[in-house]
Formats: structure tokens, C-alpha cells, sequence
């Protein structure tokens, strides 16, 4: 049962509230980032950095999604080339937020992460996902790209050709082949899940003060986790294919798809 229109919702524990872990829950749409989900997001994360946690969860409701991707239905009101930037631009300066939140950034794999749900997950620091799972940035079988930083992230975590191979063709790799590839970290038995990543922050949470702190700032100088500087030709790449026919034809297919 979703808290919220947007079906977010932010909640702290482990030891002195050293963890916080934000919970997309939205079982009627697959845990799909709407405009809602995005403003709700964007506000959990600013309430969770302006707690100073040890240590950030990012996780989905259920075991069937992570995050699906972007709310098709709700994305569908996007026709312009602007909208389609404003839209980009948006929840890309959001997993922006995650990818450089004060804290390590644990994304808990309790389901499957395709398209923007695989963005999400890139943009944090730690994956780790249950054995049944599967991950791809599938955009390209709509006619589109990653929007959101994901390519670019993904191209620092696995490399190059095999981001370019992976965008490209829209594999969806499950579980075991994704942490061969590097895209997830850990990747454990369903019925050990849970566990494990609560196990996993418990451990960071009960570091030095500001010992998490510490360590990000000091990795992200050596790899930083964003490129603001390549945003605007990003998202206006993206909008470009966003706009054109190939696009909606591929969503109309789709949709057939799913009717028949």
C-alpha cells in the first residue's frame, strides 16, 4: 500500500537513526517513476541528506520492481522537444542528487531494474540485488536512450564498449551476468536479501562518525559520479529521439502488446 500519490516514502534506523532508506512503493504501476514519484524522490532525498545518515538505501516495494523504469502512462503527455528536455533534465538532476549524496548510496535490488529503473541503480554507489532479478537499459526498444546520466554512469562502472553494447541492445542480463559485467556488486539468495543489505548498512552505520562521509568524498574526487558539463547534449540527444516517430510507433507497439 503506497503513503503518498507518488508512492514514496522515507524512513530512518539502525543505530542512533544512522540509516535511511527510501522505499519506492507504487505496486500498481511497478514502482514506475511518474511526476509525482519525482517530486517525492527529489523531496526524501533532501529530507534524508538534511539528517545526516551514515548511510542511504534506495529500494522498491514488493519483489516484482525496483523501479521499472519512467510512468509511460504519465510520460505519454510529453510531445515536445521542451517537455521532453524539462522532463530529462529533471530526473536526471535527481539521481544527480544520489549519485552525489553526502553518504554512501546502497540500491537494494528487491526486483527487476530496466530502463530508467537501471539509471537508478547506476546512480548509486553499491548494488546489490536478490538472485532472481534482472537489469538492462532496454530504452533503446523504444526507440530512445538513457536519459537520466545512466549511460555515462554506466560507462564509468562496467567500461566503454561494454556500456555502448549494453545501451545498444537493450540486453536484459539477470542477476549473476550483471555482477560478472560489474554493473551489481552482490548478488545473494532472495530469501537472503533483505538481510544481507540491512546487514551491509547496519555495518556502515556503525562506522566513526562521519567516517562514510569520509570515504565517498574521497572516492568521488578520484571518480566523480557526475558530469553536469555533459548534460545539455545529453538530454537534447534524448529528446530528439523522444520526439520522433520511431519513438511513439515503438510505444503504440508496445502498447498492442499488451492489449493482445
Amino acid at each position: 500500500m503506497t503513503t503518498s500519490p507518488g508512492g514514496v516514502r522515507l524512513e530512518f534506523d539502525g543505530p542512533d537513526d544512522g540509516i535511511a532508506v527510501i522505499t519506492i512503493d507504487r505496486p500498481e504501476a511497478r514502482n514506475a517513476i511518474g511526476f509525482a514519484t519525482a517530486d517525492e524522490l527529489d523531496a526524501a532525498l533532501d529530507k534524508a541528506h538534511a539528517a545526516q545518515p551514515a548511510v542511504l538505501v534506495i529500494t522498491g516495494g514488493g519483489e516484482r520492481a525496483f523501479v521499472s523504469g519512467g510512468d509511460l502512462k504519465e510520460l505519454a503527455a510529453v510531445r515536445t522537444h521542451e517537455q521532453a528536455v524539462a522532463m530529462a533534465q529533471r530526473v536526471r538532476r535527481i539521481l544527480d542528487k544520489v549519485a552525489v549524496f553526502r553518504v554512501p548510496v546502497i540500491a537494494a535490488l528487491n526486483g527487476h531494474a530496466l530502463g530508467g529503473g537501471a539509471e537508478t541503480a547506476i546512480a548509486a554507489d553499491i548494488r546489490i540485488a536478490a538472485d532472481d532479478i534482472k537489469i538492462g537499459f532496454n530504452q533503446v526498444s523504444l526507440g530512445i536512450m538513457p536519459a537520466w546520466g545512466g549511460a555515462e554512469r554506466l560507462a564509468q562502472v562496467i567500461g566503454r564498449g561494454r556500456a555502448i553494447t549494453a545501451i545498444a541492445t537493450g540486453e536484459i542480463y539477470d542477476a549473476p551476468t550483471a555482477q560478472r559485467l560489474g554493473l551489481i556488486d552482490t548478488v545473494v539468495p532472495r530469501a537472503e536479501f533483505e538481510q544481507t543489505w540491512r546487514a551491509l548498512a547496519a555495518r556502515l552505520a556503525a562506522l566513526a562518525p562521519d567516517a562514510t562521509a569520509s570515504i565517498k568524498a574521497v572516492v568521488d574526487a578520484a571518480y566523480p559520479s557526475t558530469r553536469t558539463d555533459l548534460e545539455a547534449g545529453a538530454v537534447d540527444r534524448f529528446a530528439a529521439l523522444w520526439v520522433a516517430d520511431a519513438h511513439w510507433d515503438a510505444v503504440e507497439a508496445m502498447q498492442a502488446r499488451r492489449k493482445g
